[in-house]
């Protein structure tokens, strides 16, 4: 892949870290996959390629639709802010990307702007995870470390088998799916996603 494309990429992953609409976030981790489409169709060279790409729109357009009925079925009455500042995030998630651009070796992609795109998205996607209290937000999170991972399978040189490619969106898509159920059942049980709300369990 391209710097021109890989870098879009990462520019999308950096907003998720910083807008704080569920619908907006959701909106950009969608169009990121249907970069990943677009680039992995218009790449194919079998008739397997063709359906690794047209797996990674089905997965894209799947979990919007998740999303979004979950933005419509668990609406906060107030909103649930971050932990951290939007901007302090910000330079939290290109600090944790330049030291793992810095430590992580190369690991044979086409071009090391490529490998850096995809640990700035795996970087990313971490931090969201771990700033953010919102449920849905950190499974975003985790679909932005699933896009990095998408744009590792599509950067290496030698095309990869579809059973690989397969594995990597489907794999954490369940994960996703998971994680889409528990925010259900946090937000009937508290009225909110806001996961600080858990630390109110005890034994």
């Amino acid at each position: 892949m391209s710097g021109s494309l890989a870098w879009p990429l990462v520019a999308l992953g950096l907003l998720v870290v910083t807008v704080r609409r569920r619908s907006v976030a959701v909106g950009i981790v969608t169009a990121q996959a249907l970069i990943l489409f677009g680039f992995a169709l218009h790449h194919a060279v079998s008739g397997s390629d063709v359906v690794a790409a047209v797996a990674l729109a089905a997965r894209g357009v799947g979990l919007a639709a998740i999303f979004l009925w979950l933005v419509a079925r668990t609406r906060e009455s107030t909103p649930v802010r971050a932990g951290v500042a939007p901007l302090t995030c910000a330079g939290l998630a290109v600090g944790v990307a330049l030291l793992l651009t810095w430590l992580v070796p190369r690991i044979g992609l086409e071009s090391r702007t490529d490998e850096r795109a995809v640990l700035a998205l795996v970087a990313f996607g971490l931090i969201v995870v771990a700033t953010r209290r919102a449920t849905l937000f950190q499974i975003l999170g985790i679909v932005l470390v699933e896009n990095g991972l998408a744009l590792a399978a599509l950067s290496f040189p030698r095309a990869s088998s579809l059973a690989i490619e397969l594995g990597i969106v489907f794999d954490l898509t369940l994960v996703v799916l998971v994680a889409a159920v528990f925010h259900e059942r946090i937000f009937a049980e508290f009225g909110s996603g806001d996961s600080a709300s858990l630390r109110s369990l005890r034994d």
